[in-house]
């Protein structure tokens, strides 16, 4: 499959409702500091910084509409410092519901920039990815405590995606929702947020976690998020244990916890990949079963028993086709 000239679409139709319309975020663009859509407050009393962050793809509205509830309700920190921000403005400000999938960027995947090579390349053509991700990095390099609110290309129960780290799968173990947790290696094509810095460190007490929320535009992405925000901010001590407890109250119970490992990231070598199904995602299945071919390399599930997660529908070279997980004891 060839990408669009933008970079963004995946030229294909949209096969899902939109039930989710984006907030007018105008509003937050002043910021509490010298960076826009960046709102920081301070308890005065010693803690961690905790962060949330949203629309780091312009097509994810779900964690724009859990800081839009959480700013609305003037949510501030009992300790330490406390952070809502809003990162990739110029693509949520981009969104068109007749074309959802067209503003995940403006010009480049604003989730693999965190390099620091990446940032501190003079040479990198300029896009606008790349001005914010330069524009908010020194706050970044502030925050101790991050939940990074995404969403996914297929219907699928939300998850964790917790990185490479035991201290990332510690952390959502803590929050105890999503009830599913992925440690993974990240993306071959560039380093994510939630991996930037001492987040990805084994050595620093920073942590990081990020939550998939389920389809981008189904209804129930903006529960998972909003549950999940809630959850993170109370295991981080950042809030009252009964902050949200009235929102909170028409939720149920979440599933017991289980915790996969992925082995591999399958990164697309030619422009002939294909699955060998239409996957949509935690499919569990026996080792040896096709799953794909590249070009006329053959991808097989490596595991007695093969957790896919996220195969996506922008099959070009050099991204993410699925990640190739297995059930792990948490």
């Amino acid at each position: 499959m060839t990408a669009p000239r933008n970079g963004s679409s995946t030229g294909l139709p949209n096969p899902y409702p939109v039930e989710l319309t984006p907030p007018d975020i105008t509003p937050y663009a002043k910021g509490t500091g010298s960076i826009p859509y960046i709102w920081t407050f301070d308890s005065g009393l010693p803690g961690p910084h905790v962060a949330l962050t949203a629309i780091v793809h312009g097509n994810e509205p779900c964690g724009a509409l859990t800081l839009d509830w959480l700013m609305k309700r003037d949510t501030r920190p009992i300790v330490g410092k406390l952070s809502f921000a809003f990162m990739n403005v110029a693509a949520h400000e981009a969104f068109d519901p007749d074309l959802p999938d067209a503003s995940r960027w403006i010009d480049e995947d604003f989730n693999r920039l965190w390099a620091k090579e990446t940032l501190d390349d003079p040479d990198r053509p300029m896009t606008e990815e790349l001005r914010r991700a330069r524009e908010v990095r020194p706050w970044l390099d502030s925050v101790d405590l991050l939940l990074d609110i995404h969403s996914m290309q297929n219907k699928n129960a939300a998850l964790t995606i917790a990185g490479l780290l035991p201290k990332g799968r510690d952390l959502a173990r803590s929050v105890g929702y999503p009830p599913l947790v992925i440690n993974d290696q990240g993306h071959a094509e560039g380093l994510r947020m939630r991996d930037y810095g001492g987040f990805g460190d084994p050595t620093s007490a920073r942590n990081a976690m990020l939550v998939e929320c389920g389809q981008h535009w189904e209804k129930s992405a903006e529960g998972a998020a909003m549950e999940t925000a809630i959850r993170f901010l109370r295991a981080t001590g950042a809030v009252a244990e009964d902050f949200g407890a009235d929102w909170m109250a028409t939720r149920p119970a979440p599933d017991a916890m289980q915790f996969f490992q992925v082995s591999r990231a399958v990164t697309i070598e030619t422009d002939e990949f294909r699955f060998s199904q239409d996957w949509k995602g935690l499919e569990a299945l026996p080792e040896g079963t096709l799953i794909g071919l590249d070009g006329t390399t053959e991808i097989r599930a490596p595991h007695p028993v093969t957790v896919l997660i996220m195969p996506s529908r922008r099959l070009w070279r050099g991204k993410t086709a699925v990640r190739l997980a297995e059930p792990v004891a948490g």
